[in-house]
């Protein structure tokens, strides 16, 4: 039995690895917290945090640089957030 090929869209984005320290805004811009950027790819972010918990699911992602992307938390762990760039 032949297996079927991998859908183009079934297939996640390169991901590079760094260690850069970023902020999540969300709240409407009232709260911030502190985290480290630990991966990205076109479509998305791994983050690490103090407390995953009190994140809403959709932030703001705001670079040392000054650019920002809008997210939407795909996977919440205790310490740590994948984010889909919307």
């Amino acid at each position: 039995m032949a297996e079927e090929p991998m859908q183009a869209d079934a297939v996640p984005a390169p991901r590079r690895r760094v260690l850069k320290g970023v902020r999540l805004v969300f709240n409407q811009g009232r709260s911030t917290m502190s985290g480290l950027l630990r991966d990205i790819s076109e479509t998305g972010a791994r983050v690490s945090v103090e407390n995953s918990l009190v994140i809403p699911d959709e932030v703001i992602l705001l670079f040392q640089d000054g650019s920002r992307k809008n997210c939407r938390v795909a996977r919440r762990e205790l310490r740590e957030l994948g984010l889909h760039f919307c």
